[in-house]
C-alpha cells in the first residue's frame, strides 16, 4: 500500500487523515468480490451523474455504503478489543499522533 498504515493496521493515512483499512480476516475471495461491487457501484455513480438521473445514483451510493461495510471500513468495527473508532480523524488528533508526527521527521540515521 502507498499510504502509511498504522502499527496496529487499522487505518492507513492520506492527507493526515485516518481511513479504516478492510478487515483482515476476510478471505480472498470474498475481499476479491466485495472490491468488485465497490467498484462497480462506483462507476455507477459516475455513469448515474453524468445521465443526470438522481435515482440511479442514489440506488449505487448504497451499493457503495453496503460494499464499504461488508469490507469492515465502514459500520462497526472489525477489531474486538474495545478500542474507539477514528476513522476519518486526523491522524494528529488521535492516538496516532506520536506515530504519525515521526513519519514526518527524517530519519537522522539515513
Amino acid at each position: 500500500m502507498k499510504y502509511p498504515v498504522t502499527p496496529d493496521g487499522r487505518y492507513f493515512v492520506v492527507r493526515g487523515r485516518l481511513w479504516r483499512t478492510s478487515n483482515p480476516d476476510l478471505g480472498e475471495a470474498e475481499r476479491d468480490l466485495l472490491v468488485k461491487q465497490l467498484m462497480t457501484a462506483r462507476r455507477d455513480i459516475a455513469l448515474a451523474r453524468r445521465s443526470h438521473d438522481g435515482d440511479a445514483e442514489k440506488q449505487a451510493r448504497g451499493r457503495v455504503d453496503a460494499a464499504k461495510i461488508a469490507l469492515g471500513e465502514r459500520g462497526p468495527v472489525w477489531w474486538t478489543d474495545g478500542a474507539p473508532d477514528h476513522n476519518r480523524k486526523m491522524a494528529v488528533n488521535s492516538p496516532y499522533a506520536d506515530w504519525y508526527s515521526a513519519l514526518q521527521k527524517p530519519d537522522p540515521a539515513a
